[in-house]
């Protein structure tokens, strides 16, 4: 049984920072490329940055140089480090892992984000 279970979410002031982590189980987590999406309120769920079996990183460009995703091969767990959160940041953050070659696709069930003075 595949889960995905993300951790970290809350509650920021903006400017703030926020780790998120999603530890996988049920799948061989060094063959899946790894993702974080997000969803506000009233907006189709978005990609924010991804993460590939050589490490190669692809980001939204509303998060660049502000986000960084990483992975730990040996923890099957993937990271997103939140800096300069803003208002805009605002959602549920879900983890997807995939492999689209055997057409596998697993989302967690998601963890708050709530930027707020």
């Amino acid at each position: 049984q595949v889960q995905l279970v993300e951790s970290g979410g809350g509650l920021v002031q903006p400017g703030g920072s926020l780790r998120l982590s999603c530890a996988a189980s049920g799948i061989i987590f060094n063959l899946y490329i790894m993702g974080w999406y997000r969803q506000a309120p009233g907006k189709q769920r978005e990609l924010v940055a991804t993460i590939n079996s050589a490490d190669n990183t692809n980001y939204v460009d509303s998060v660049k140089g502000r986000f960084t995703i990483s992975r730990d091969n040996a923890k099957n767990t993937v990271y997103l480090q939140m800096n300069s959160l803003n208002l805009e940041d605002t959602a549920v953050y879900y983890c997807r892992a995939r492999r689209p070659e055997f057409q596998r696709n697993y989302w967690g069930q998601g963890t708050q984000v709530t930027v707020s003075s």
